[in-house]
């Protein structure tokens, strides 16, 4: 079976669910494959829609859904499919089945709603939505049932469609284990500028220094420019869809983001002139009192203490520090491995209550784990 299926069938005790069904999902990609198998687990009858045979055949053999057929009524219509052409099939989706509430799930908001409306399309049965999850490999083989849980859906509310009308979006989000968070298109479409689109071209920018760098120099990279270039490896063809359609808000943070880039590199181009390590420091500070500002354990949010364990590089190793971490009764909030080519050992940072830390240090030297600092 791939890396990352879920392939597992509709349970036979379903979970209890908010929506009646059947949902239509136009594009079985990451996110429609994803959807169909949350909602095959609830036991939801999911109607899968796709323009490639073969995608579509290879969602349905993994338990996303079934195949349309001539007579379907959904409850609800999702669309997932790229933003160039959202508007497009949200419109024909309207059309098609007059009875259904179609959402969408593309990462901008305010364009599909501008151009449906120039269509003259029936927008009190639309709402746009948008769930902030995803991973670097797309299509149906990346599917995942339990990509949504806990992630934030954000409802891209406008004041064509009811309250009573868009319930069923809401079930959706519910029944998929989504945080659902509401907002105007305007709203969201500034506030993943700044979080999920501006970040994105930092990390490719950064991504292309590497191109021609010495092995030699790659060879030293540790887990912080990993975390940095993470989303280099995302699908450019998507991301040019996606820049165009939200171009101004990412442009108006990109040029203040040059602006900070100016003073880091007035103040570097002589370290010893009065004031320059000073202006280096605030901006620091400044980066560090914005990561203090991140919601949950990947900010740095005091609920939790890091400790690093030197693991041998050899098979086996990671499994055995999660089992002897679960045999203390330790509860493992966060994992992050580093490892340089060649090197003998890798570190594994763990996030761990404050509590813990002291006992759990102690506990896992006694098994042989070396602790560092």
């Amino acid at each position: 079976m791939p890396a990352g299926i879920d392939a597992r069938p509709a349970a036979s005790t379903p979970i209890e669910s908010r929506l009646v069904g059947p949902v239509r999902v136009v594009g079985v990609g990451l996110l429609g494959t994803s959807v169909g198998l949350g909602l095959r687990n609830r036991g939801i009858e999911v109607i899968l829609a796709d323009a490639s045979p073969t995608h579509l055949s290879i969602a349905i053999d993994y338990g996303a859904g079934r195949a349309a057929v001539p007579g379907d009524a959904p409850q609800l219509i999702v669309v997932c499919v790229p933003p160039d052409v959202t508007a497009e099939v949200v419109a024909r989706e309207l059309e098609s089945y007059p009875n259904a509430i179609v959402t969408d799930v593309a990462s901008v908001k305010l364009a599909p709603l501008a151009e449906l409306r120039a269509r003259g399309a029936d927008i009190s049965r639309y709402i746009g939505s948008h769930p902030l999850a995803g991973r670097e490999k797309g299509g149906p083989l990346s599917g995942r049932a339990d990509l949504f849980i806990g992630r934030p859906w954000v409802v891209a509310a406008h004041d064509a469609i009811s309250y009573q009308q868009a319930g069923a979006i809401d079930d959706l989000i519910l029944d998929l284990g989504a945080i659902l968070v509401e907002l105007t298109p305007e709203e969201h479409d500034r506030g993943v500028a700044l979080v999920s689109h501006v970040p994105q071209v930092i990390s490719t920018l950064m991504a292309r220094r590497l191109t021609d760098a010495a092995n030699s120099s790659l060879n030293l990279a540790g887990q912080g420019l990993r975390d940095v270039t993470r989303v280099a490896a995302s699908d450019p063809d998507l991301w040019v869809q996606i820049l165009g359609a939200n171009s101004a808000p990412v442009r108006e943070i990109l040029l203040a983001y040059r602006d900070d880039l100016d003073r880091f590199i007035d103040a570097l181009a002589d370290p010893a002139a009065p004031g320059a390590q000073r202006r280096v420091a605030e901006e620091l500070v400044g980066g560090n009192a914005g990561v203090a500002r991140l919601p949950g354990k990947h900010g740095q949010d005091r609920r939790f203490a890091s400790m690093i364990v030197m693991v041998n590089d050899r098979p086996g190793q990671i499994a055995a520090l999660l089992n002897d971490i679960g045999d203390l009764g330790v509860n493992l909030e966060d994992l992050r491995l580093e490892h340089s080519p060649g090197a003998p050992l890798g570190l594994a940072e763990i996030s761990v209550l404050p509590e813990a830390v002291s006992r759990l240090t102690t506990e896992l030297a006694a098994r042989g784990w070396r602790i560092a600092g």
